[in-house]
């Protein structure tokens, strides 16, 4: 037997919460597949397995648990299939039903399967989801008439898994249909308790909004500049560095060189002190399932363009595959969200603690403005600043704001460091 234990989650963190296990208790796992959540304060980490072998469940969905906890165990002499059924799942439909995961089974008891007639893709030959839809389209797809005309005899009716792939919406849309009208008099509720990323979220929020003194300047920026510049050397950065040039990395370079001018925009407060922060770790916020994640790129103002764009994906990905460690997200000086990824158009972010200011970008729009006496289309966008007014005053606060608008609008000057 190989224990499964609850990993180190950073130097702060010594419990949480196992939020879901990602195999069924009994299944065939492989060395190196999720197996639960780990969900922090800070974060939510997918736990890896570090043996093969069937999994044995000691802990629920949602227990509480520490570092270090024993929260189940691998049957790693199952692996071998010398001493457990679950090793051979498909002599029998039941092994293999065990090995369902529950949009699977469902799927399948939908349209009345057979789960050992269809092959699986899935480690170990599980199931997905994939299979099961690619398996009803395939045997629901209507066979070619041409196939079976005398002009063709020698020709072979084609193999029903050769049923084109793309032309093939599966009867079962992965969209879910459209929910019925409730029944007159009908009001129902459905209660769920807030995840613990959600529950510090929160925490957090309130706490910054009683405790600080938060006001909001706004400005505009013409992006039509920085645009031009990602239409002229975005295939060549591409191709140079594997990775898209993307606005962030504008943003970040020139919230770096407007907080060395406006240094209060990256202190803090600690009771009665002001902490100045001679350094820049920029947190970028990340929108995920669970809620928003603010990893932190650190010493961001020696980073490149590149290194930037780069990190930020690789940022993102972790965070949608639950990898991010409370580490990563901890010890920012300054924050950059961008709601214009879903459409916002203005906004007033509130600063996470101990931090005392936030810059939120919106969407980009063709507006016509007045530049040199004409009329012109240009690509704007609004900006916001929060700011905690204990440690920054108005004048400090749009100034900052001015000199983030001058340099993204002239971005060589961010080059040149002017």
């Amino acid at each position: 037997m190989h224990d499964i234990i609850v990993p180190p989650a950073g130097e702060s963190v010594s419990s949480g919460v196992l939020a879901a296990w990602l195999k069924d208790d009994g299944a065939l796992i492989s060395e190196g597949e999720d197996v639960f959540e780990f969900e922090t304060e800070k974060a939510t980490l997918a736990v890896p397995a570090t043996a093969s072998g069937v999994l044995k469940q000691s802990v629920a969905d949602g227990a509480d648990v520490t570092i270090g906890q024993v929260v189940g165990q691998i049957d790693t002499d199952a692996a071998t299939g010398d001493t457990a059924t679950a090793a051979a799942p498909a002599d029998t439909s039941e092994a293999n039903d065990n090995q369902l995961s529950p949009a699977v089974r469902k799927l399948i008891q939908e349209h009345g399967l057979d789960a050992s007639l269809i092959s699986g893709s899935g480690k170990g030959g599980r199931l997905t989801k994939k299979d099961v839809e690619q398996h009803v389209a395939t045997n629901t797809a209507k066979p070619a008439p041409a196939a079976s005309t005398p002009s063709a005899p020698n020709v072979p009716p084609p193999a029903p898994v050769a049923a084109p792939r793309p032309a093939t919406p599966a009867p079962a849309p992965k969209v879910a249909p459209p929910p019925m009208p409730r029944k007159s008099g009908e009001r129902t509720q459905t209660r769920k308790p807030m995840s613990s990323i959600r529950r510090t979220i929160a925490k957090n929020l309130v706490r910054s909004k009683h405790e600080a003194a938060h006001l909001t300047t706004f400005n505009e920026v013409d992006m039509t500049a920085a645009s031009n510049m990602r239409k002229e050397f975005g295939e060549a950065f591409e191709k140079k560095y594997g990775v898209r040039l993307g606005y962030m990395s504008f943003f970040v370079k020139a919230v770096c060189q407007a907080l060395q001018h406006y240094p209060l925009v990256n202190a803090m407060i600690d009771g009665t002190d002001i902490i100045h922060n001679d350094f820049f770790d920029i947190g970028i916020a990340v929108s995920t399932e669970r809620g928003l994640v603010v990893p932190v790129l650190r010493d961001a103002d020696q980073m490149s363009f590149a290194a930037i764009e780069y990190q930020i994906r690789e940022y993102a990905g972790r965070a949608r595959d639950k990898k991010l460690t409370p580490d990563e997200m901890s010890g920012g000086t300054f924050t950059i969200t961008n709601g214009g990824v879903f459409g916002s158009l203005l906004s007033t972010p509130i600063p996470t603690p101990p931090q005392t200011a936030v810059l939120g970008m919106h969407t980009i729009q063709q507006r016509p403005v007045a530049i040199d006496g004409e009329v012109v289309i240009r690509s704007m966008m609004y900006l916001a600043l929060t700011y905690d007014h204990r440690t920054i005053d108005g004048k400090e606060a749009v100034s900052f704001l001015s000199a983030l608008k001058r340099l993204i609008e002239s971005p060589e000057t961010m080059l040149l460091d002017l």
